[in-house]
C-alpha cells in the first residue's frame, strides 16, 4: 500500500498518474481539498481512501504493517504564508510523525524538502554541501530547513530509521494539475493566461545590477521528470539523502516566455512591469540545482529542456482546456 499526501494537489496528483501508469491502484491520498476544485486532479485517478489531511493521523494505526511507501508531498507550499506557526504544525511536526511511523513500520518515505532552503544562493545550490547554514529567505524554506536539520540529527544519532529516506529539494516545478494554486502556479501558467488574455506575457523588471529585464533566472522542472525522479527512488530503495530535483540549467524567464509564445505558434510579445516592493527585498535572481548526487545515485534519464516541456504542457495541456494529466 503507498500514501500519497498532497495527493490531490500539483506534484502529489501527478505522483498517483505515475503509480497508476505501473499498475498501482492500492493507494491512499491524503489532501485538504475543502471548498477548492482539487477533486478535479483526482478524478481520473484510482486509488482506494481519501483522507482529509487533518483527519489522517488518527488513521495512521490502522495502516501499521501495509504501508510500503509514503510520498509525502502535502505542505503548505506558499512562500508568502506569514502564519509561522502554521508552518511549523504542517510543515515540521506532521513531517515528523510521518516519518516515525516509517521508521516503526520498515517504509520508505520520500518526502518534498525544497530549493528555498538554500535562501538568497550564496552558499549555492549544491546537496552535497552541508546544510547547517542555509538560511532560507522565508518561513516556509525555514520550515524544511529545520526538518532536513532533524532527519539529519535522527541518523547522526543512530536512532530508528525509514527503509529509505529521501528528501527532494524541488526547483521551479511547472506542469499539468498546478491549475488549482492560485498566485503559486508556474509562469508559464500565467502566461499563458495572459497570452489568451491580453496577447502578451508580462514580465518583472530587473533591480539588480548584471541582470536585464526579464533577464532573471531559474532551473524551470517539468513535473514528469520530478515523478521520473521519485519512481527512481521507489525502485531504488537502498538510495536516500537529499538530492536536488532540477534540470542543472538556469534560464531566464525571458527564455520561458518566448517557450510560451513558440508552443502558441505566435510571436512573443513581452512587455516588462514593475516588481511589488514587498518584494524586492527578498528575490532570487539565480537559481541553478546541481545534480551530481542524483546522477551518481543511478538516476540517468535525461530532463526535458525548458522548450520541450513548455511545448508538452501549453500544447497538450494548457490548450486543452486545462487538461488533467
Amino acid at each position: 500500500m503507498i500514501v500519497v499526501t498532497g495527493g490531490a494537489g500539483f506534484i502529489g496528483s501527478c505522483v498517483v498518474r505515475s503509480l497508476n501508469d505501473r499498475g498501482r491502484e492500492d493507494i491512499i491520498i491524503v489532501d485538504n481539498i475543502a471548498e477548492t476544485d482539487k477533486w478535479r486532479n483526482m478524478a481520473n485517478k484510482k486509488y482506494i481512501q481519501y483522507y482529509n489531511r487533518s483527519e489522517f493521523l488518527e488513521h495512521l494505526p490502522e495502516l501499521a504493517g501495509k504501508v510500503t511507501h509514503v510520498f509525502h508531498l502535502g505542505a503548505c507550499s506558499a512562500t508568502t504564508e506569514r502564519d509561522f506557526d502554521y508552518l511549523y504544525k504542517n510543515n515540521f511536526e506532521y513531517t515528523k510523525t510521518l516519518w516515525k511511523f516509517c521508521a516503526d513500520n520498515n517504509a520508505s518515505f520520500i518526502y518534498a524538502s525544497s530549493a528555498a532552503t538554500y535562501g538568497d544562493g550564496a552558499l549555492g545550490f549544491d546537496d552535497k554541501a552541508d546544510i547547517k547554514g542555509y538560511l532560507p529567505l522565508n518561513g516556509y524554506g525555514y520550515s524544511k530547513q529545520i526538518f532536513d536539520l532533524w532527519a539529519e540529527k535522527e541518523e547522526i544519532a543512530g536512532n530508528k530509521l525509514p527503509l529509505q529516506h529521501a528528501g527532494l529539494k524541488f526547483f521551479n516545478v511547472y506542469g499539468p494539475n498546478e491549475y488549482f494554486k492560485g498566485s503559486m502556479a508556474s509562469v508559464i501558467m500565467h502566461g499563458f493566461k495572459q497570452v489568451k488574455e491580453k496577447g502578451k506575457i508580462g514580465l518583472f523588471k530587473s533591480y539588480k545590477e548584471g541582470y536585464e529585464d526579464g533577464g532573471q533566472l531559474r532551473d524551470f522542472v517539468y513535473v514528469k521528470d520530478v515523478c521520473s525522479v521519485m519512481m527512481f527512488l521507489m525502485d531504488n530503495p537502498s538510495v536516500s539523502g537529499l538530492f536536488n530535483v532540477g534540470t542543472g540549467e538556469a534560464r531566464s524567464f525571458y527564455d520561458l516566455a518566448t517557450s510560451v509564445f513558440k508552443a502558441l505558434n505566435l510571436e512573443p510579445n513581452i512587455e516588462f512591469i514593475e516588481m511589488p516592493e514587498t518584494l524586492r527585498p527578498k528575490y532570487q535572481y539565480f537559481t541553478e540545482a546541481k545534480m551530481e548526487k542524483l546522477r551518481e545515485a543511478g538516476y540517468d534519464k535525461p530532463f526535458y529542456s525548458l522548450e520541450e516541456g513548455a511545448k508538452d504542457y501549453v500544447q497538450n495541456y494548457l490548450d486543452k482546456d486545462m487538461r488533467i494529466w
